[in-house]
């Protein structure tokens, strides 16, 4: 018998079996049921999205309908229960529901299909955040419903495209205004911003100041300043609470008179940059900051080069550059927490860095900078760092006073009532210092804790001139101040 009529033969007794082995799986695979008792198992029962800008599309959010049976389900319909009237929009399994119904959808055994779900809300002029809710429905092929809420909050805001303040303006606080294209406060023209006023800038988009920026921010309602984005990055984590979000306040050198009361500036590229300015022994500060935040910024969180400013009760707080950059001028921060302690990289920048020249060529005089009943530190082991020429530093007029600092620079007669950040010779240290540090979330509360050695250190004195922490509680009540922005509340 030849090879050839061999495996001819073989193939003829094999073909049966293997045709029944094939039949059977495919009839399994392609099987389907109409029992009233198998279901699709949804990922959620909610799709919740976060508060959206009106008008503004949403991103993406994503359901997946599981098939865990042993047979396939059709789904006959999907459906919006509003229809075509409904702000969300679905595609199931890469189909868009046209007028919000989609039909005939397979899952078969042991599958899942996808499902996106996105939401536009409409603008409807008002001042109050609204909430808006729709059904999505599941029909199976044996009439079973499965249902999904989609539920949205939107906001109405003012937007502000590539505008110039050319006369004094006051802002409305029932709206946040979102920016684009910058806003720029023009040469003589005075912006003011009151008690519970919110700008949310897009990406880039800054706040330019060449007149002069009064915002007026209470305990209860701050002035914000903020990204635009109102999703989310991961499920646990906003992207309001991550750097990079917009870019910054710019006051430039022909500004002037700048106040900036309980303002929280957050999720900027940089915070707060002061160019150079004319400067004298009389000259006006060019900025003063009371009860403020500075916080989780992608780069510089203060930068005050050769002008005059007052800080005071101000927290500057994890920033990829340095916390506070001081290049000349005359600066006073006084129960101030200046705490670097950036949480995506290790090239974080200085807490403090002091000089006054720029590279080797460009001198800038430093008057004078104080820091008193402060909190300077950070993760490295020394936070403060700077570059004052040599014919300046051993006249330099600078002075830390009842502080406790990160550094292992010990000038005794700059240096008077210090305590220093060293995990040798402190019961905490560094973060331990302070109440809340949740760099996953990106949470983080400055209140010294019930250990620290912040505790008791300010120099009353300076305390009764700001009498009330940043979050109103009274520094005086115990009789031992503690330094930096926050005082110690026995939980």
């Amino acid at each position: 018998m030849t090879f050839r009529n061999i495996v001819y033969r073989l193939l003829i007794i094999l073909l049966p079996f293997g045709g029944g082995l094939v039949g059977a799986s495919c009839d399994d695979y392609d099987s389907w049921t109409t029992s009233p008792a198998a279901h699709l198992t949804l990922s959620a029962d909610t799709v919740a999205f976060d508060t959206i800008i009106t008008k503004q599309g949403s991103a993406t959010k994503t359901l997946i309908a599981f098939n865990h049976n042993d047979k396939g389900l059709r789904i006959s319909r999907v459906a919006l229960a509003q229809g075509a009237a409904s702000h969300f929009r679905v595609n199931v399994d890469g189909q868009y529901l046209s007028g919000g119904v989609g039909e005939d959808f397979e899952v078969r055994r042991k599958d899942s299909i996808y499902v996106r779900i996105e939401v536009t809300l409409p603008d409807e002029d008002s001042d109050d955040i609204r909430e808006f809710k729709d059904e999505l429905q599941f029909t199976l092929e044996s009439g079973v419903q499965q249902k999904v809420v989609l539920t949205a909050s939107g906001l109405d805001v003012i937007i502000l495209k590539g505008e110039t303040i050319t006369s004094d303006r006051t802002l409305d606080a029932k709206r946040p205004y979102v920016i684009y294209d910058s806003l720029v406060v023009a040469p003589g023209v005075k912006l003011t911003l009151p008690e519970g006023c919110t700008l949310m800038f897009h990406d880039q988009t800054s706040l330019l100041v060449h007149g002069t920026l009064v915002a007026n921010g209470t305990l209860a309602k701050p002035v914000t300043f903020r990204g635009d984005r109102t999703d989310r990055m991961f499920p646990y984590l906003p992207y309001d609470n991550t750097p990079n979000r917009w870019g910054g306040i710019h006051f430039f050198a022909d500004s002037k008179d700048n106040e900036l009361t309980q303002c929280d500036i957050h999720s900027g590229a940089y915070g707060v940059i002061c160019d150079s300015t004319a400067l004298n022994e009389d000259s006006d500060a060019l900025l003063l900051m009371y009860d403020c935040v500075v916080h989780n910024i992608g780069g510089p969180g203060l930068t005050f080069t050769h002008c005059r400013t007052q800080v005071t009760g101000t927290q500057i707080s994890n920033t990829l550059g340095r916390c506070v950059d001081i290049e000349g001028g005359a600066h006073t921060f006084i129960h101030c927490t200046i705490a670097q302690f950036y949480p995506l990289s290790a090239q974080r920048g200085d807490a403090l860095y002091m000089a006054d020249m720029e590279g080797t060529d460009i001198y800038r005089p430093l008057l004078w900078c104080y820091f008193i009943n402060c909190v300077i530190t950070g993760y490295a082991d020394d936070v403060i760092m700077g570059n004052l020429s040599e014919n300046t530093f051993p006249d330099a007029d600078f002075l830390f006073q009842n502080s406790l600092l990160r550094t292992v620079f010990t000038d005794d007669s700059r240096f008077q009532g210090i305590i220093y950040d060293n995990p040798d010779s402190l019961e905490v240290s560094g973060k331990d210092h302070f109440m809340l540090f949740d760099t996953e979330n990106f949470l983080y509360d400055f209140t010294p804790d019930s250990l620290s050695a912040i505790r008791g250190l300010a120099d009353s004195e300076y305390s009764k001139l700001f009498p009330i922490d940043r979050k109103g509680i009274s520094r005086l009540a115990d009789g031992e101040p503690d330094a930096g922005a926050y005082e110690y509340v026995k939980p």
